[in-house]
């Protein structure tokens, strides 16, 4: 019945009146106070629900939990000195046969903060591993890492004095107590079995945190911490044994950045900690002062004020507590959180971080220079321009040397990696803004001291503050040798005093981290927009979408209505596919490009281009081979019927069964839940090869983060991720026709048939989308064996012929590798249809030249140990 049609019955004026009256203030509060109840309740058991579940799992890690807590209610009962005096391990209470404080100092936490991070580091940690591992192994991981690991940091507490008495003093007189002794160890110990790239980034991300804090925070907790980390990664393989993929380093270009950005973020924190740490006594504490001045009290400025007012060390004095505040704080802190970003940067590939931070690191090199030089050639000089000690020793100069110079050594070496470059005119644009907010601050600063020139010490005039802007950006420990000019008396005056600084590092911060979020295409941002915008209004082949890749340089036609890409590599300009625009310009094309390059000296040589092509340089007298086998599905009629289709239908079943299914994504735009795990099964593709990925036609992590490529991932009920497969668009006048696959992984332990289901699913999920047709690639070095035999033109069939023959015993002998002959006869399961990918070139006596120049492409940074472990694999296999 439709609404218009129901009927409304009439109020009946003698019914009583049953509407409920407002209930007074006491029932509604009674009532807010109940509902607060039974939610208390509902939480309390889902909570002990949890712990009963958490207890059940790991009931080894709940019971180390109950221990702490009952220690921390006696140390609250009996007092910190006793348990500490009972409990804590160290040098002197080993002397006096307390040995079995090796045991019980993993029991007790140090204060309320300890007690915090314990209860939360055993929740998120150490539960997960003994679920993982199982309680007897995390048991024995456990107990050995936590005896092993003080008896280890004992010793080097000894060694200490041997080369710094004053650290080797405070270890031997302190003592340690924590549980994050035993569960950095457990942590350690479970990586031997954690997959590649969470083994990789936990281990070094926790030896960096964990050095970073012995060496600038240095106490005896600390060096037992971090021995108890060796002592599981050593330990880690005999209790747990070795992950499945063995223990392999190579990785991709992209994690080599994630793990040279965790190492420089650690370097920049280190002096924070020291500064922010009232009683560092590490090797490396003496960095404090680069965030730290020497500090004045109050009382020592007075009597220093009282008897001489116009002492330079009582201005000096007035300088160090005005410079006590908090925004002289930050503003000391600004370069390390600087680096932050700069770190930043580095994880994402940015030649402008990489170069920002040598040079970082070279200025804390030359102040660190200084400082030797202005001890020990200016003898009698008990300051320097870096820092000042009570006991000026060579050992205690040279210390400062050591962190900047390891992080420049590796910075330098892993260079390669850092190779992204920011669109033409964005570091000219940074420059203006960064000039701009100095200038607009500098303004600021002048006009704000003039207006409140009585609230400084001495009045300024508008010289002296235009002298004394450039001070204000500077952090307050280099200023602490500078006598000041005039300083704040009121509030207007300190705060343009002690915040301009301030304000300024963090534009530069915000300003440099855009330049960072820029998206960066390749070293001409903008003929690759260009290029893109020509691809998607015209037509290209298959492959066409890799021309906008990082790494290409562009022709354009005198038309402006069409490109080629290209890279010249050792004298050879290598095109990426068929040159992009319209078809019946084709020839024109090939020809014009041809002659572009020959006018600069380069070899022409288009690379898997289509037999339209290759037909053209045929034509013209150059010399071809085939390179490559391009596999197609035409989604018209498609239907997976039949015997020939019987491994994609098992594979679709399957999937159904075990409850996978298929689901389009866009990567840049994925829950970081989900790119993880791409980011891990990638990683661990990779280490499984042993050799870098391949470039080039081939694509990566970073050519798969891009919004018009559409991923699409096999994904379970618990949103596990167990394959991912990536799509270009294929255009044609404008329009997308068909999508290349590019992309393929899968992970190890998860569906096993995922590249199956996945191409499968593409195809019928596509197809419903009106595509006409999938390529599912080529594959390099890779040919159906179909009895067509390889044309070759008549000019050059002698040399094409040698360097066909070259490419078949370089395909058979890489493919224990890369597998690009299996690659082929996996998308063979798919029925697709061939049409030959070729080389093309006008030179064959060029033809080394040009075998090198694809070598290169391919794999552009092999280095000696890839190169020897490719030989051996290939030897093996």
């Amino acid at each position: 019945m439709s609404e218009d049609n129901q009927q409304v019955p009439s109020a009946d004026a003698s019914a009583p009146d049953t509407t409920p009256s407002t209930p007074s203030w006491f029932d509604r509060r009674r009532l807010r106070a109940a509902t607060a109840w039974h939610k208390a309740v509902r939480q309390l058991v889902r909570l002990r629900s949890l712990i009963v579940f958490g207890a059940k799992g790991a009931p080894v890690s709940f019971g180390l939990l109950t221990a702490v807590l009952i220690f921390g209610i006696l140390g609250a009962s009996l007092g910190r000195n006793t348990i500490h005096r009972d409990f804590a391990v160290g040098i002197m209470p080993f002397e006096e046969f307390r040995v079995w404080t090796a045991l019980t100092s993993g029991l007790v936490a140090p204060g309320v903060l300890g007690y915090v991070v314990a209860i939360v580091a055993i929740l998120v940690a150490a539960a997960p591993i003994e679920r993982r591992i199982g309680s007897v192994k995390f048991a024995i991981a456990a107990l050995l890492t936590q005896v092993l690991g003080v008896l280890l940091g004992l010793g080097v507490a000894a060694l200490a004095k041997m080369f710094d008495a004053d650290w080797g003093f405070r270890l031997h007189v302190g003592t340690a107590i924590g549980p994050t002794t035993w569960i950095v160890g457990v942590v350690m110990v479970a990586s031997a079995r954690m997959d590649t790239l969470w083994r990789r980034r936990i281990r070094v991300g926790l030896f960096a945190l964990l050095v970073t804090l012995a060496l600038f925070s240095g106490h005896l907790q600390d060096v037992i911490r971090l021995a108890s980390a060796v002592v599981g990664l050593l330990l880690g393989p005999v209790i747990v044994g070795r992950s499945a993929r063995g223990p392999r380093l190579a990785g991709t270009q992209r994690e080599g950045r994630v793990l040279v950005a965790l190492i420089v973020a650690a370097s920049a924190l280190g002096p924070v900690i020291a500064a922010l740490s009232p009683d560092a006594v590490g090797p490396f504490a003496v960095l404090r002062d680069v965030v730290r001045g020497v500090p004045y009290t109050a009382a020592e400025v007075r009597e220093i004020c009282a008897d001489s007012p116009t002492d330079p060390e009582c201005r000096t004095g007035l300088l160090e507590l005005r410079l006590g505040g908090v925004g002289p704080t930050i503003l000391s802190l600004m370069p390390s959180i600087f680096l932050l970003f700069l770190a930043d940067g580095l994880r994402r590939g940015r030649k402008f971080a990489w170069t920002a931070t040598v040079f970082a690191q070279i200025v804390l090199l030359v102040l660190s220079v200084a400082n030797f030089a202005i001890r020990f050639v200016e003898s009698g000089d008990d300051q320097s321009v870096f820092y000042g000690l009570e006991s000026p020793t060579a050992y205690r100069t040279i210390v400062p040397f050591l962190l900047p110079l390891a992080v420049l050594v590796l910075l330098l070496l892993t260079r390669k990696f850092f190779d992204v470059s920011a669109p033409k005119g964005t570091y000219r644009t940074w420059g203006f803004a960064v000039v701009g907010s100095a200038v607009g601050l500098a303004v600021l600063y002048v006009l704000g001291g003039l207006v409140a020139r009585g609230g400084f010490d001495n009045e300024p005039s508008i010289l002296g503050l235009l002298a004394d802007f450039p001070q204000r950006l500077v952090p307050p420990v280099y200023l602490q040798w500078l006598e000041p000019r005039f300083l704040p008396e009121s509030i207007p005056t300190t705060l343009l005093f002690e915040w301009t600084g301030v304000v300024f590092w963090a534009a530069l911060c915000v300003l440099v981290l855009n330049t960072f979020l820029t998206p960066a295409y390749g070293v001409d941002t903008d003929a690759t927009e260009r290029a893109k915008e020509l691809l998607t209004t015209s037509s290209g082949s298959a492959l066409s979408w890799m021309t906008t890749w990082r790494g290409n340089k562009y022709w354009f036609s005198p038309d402006a209505r069409s490109y080629v890409a290209y890279r010249v590599i050792s004298g050879v300009a290598l095109t990426t596919g068929d040159p992009v625009g319209p078809r019946e310009r084709l020839r024109d094309n090939v020809v014009d490009f041809a002659e572009f390059a020959s006018k600069n000296g380069w070899i022409p040589c288009f690379y898997s281009v289509t037999p339209q092509v290759r037909e053209i340089t045929d034509s013209i007298g150059w010399g071809g081979i085939q390179v490559g086998e391009e596999t197609i599905l035409d989604l018209e009629n498609l239907a997976f019927t039949g015997k020939r289709f019987q491994d994609v239908r098992t594979a679709l079943n399957r999937a159904k069964k075990a409850g996978v299914v298929a689901e389009w994504i866009s990567f840049p735009e994925a829950p970081l839940a989900i790119t993880d795990q791409i980011t891990a099964i990638s990683e661990e593709w990779v280490a499984d090869k042993g050799m870098p990925e391949m470039g080039f036609t081939l694509g990566g992590l970073e050519e798969v983060d891009d919004p018009h490529v559409r991923c699409l991932i096999a994904v379970d009920e618990h949103r596990t991720v167990h394959g991912i497969t990536s799509w270009m668009p294929v255009y044609e006048n404008g329009e997308i026709v068909g999508w290349t696959l590019d992309f393929m992984r899968r992970r190890a332990e998860g569906f096993r048939p995922a590249m199956e289901f996945l191409i499968a699913s593409a195809a019928l999920l596509l197809e419903q989308e009106g595509v006409r047709f999938l390529s599912l690639s080529g594959a390099p070095l890779a040919k159906i064996d179909d009895g067509r035999g390889t044309e070759t033109s008549t000019d050059a069939s002698t040399f094409s012929t040698l360097l066909d023959r070259l490419l078949d015993v370089l395909g058979r002998t890489l493919e224990p590798v890369y597998g690009f002959r299996s690659l082929l006869a996996f998308k063979s399961k798919f029925q697709p249809r061939y049409e030959s990918m070729h080389m093309t070139f006008a030179d064959p006596a060029a033809l080394p030249s040009i075998g090198n120049a694809v070598g290169r492409a391919y794999l552009p940074e092999v280095s000696l140990g890839q190169g020897y472990r490719l030989v051996r694999t290939m030897i093996e296999r």
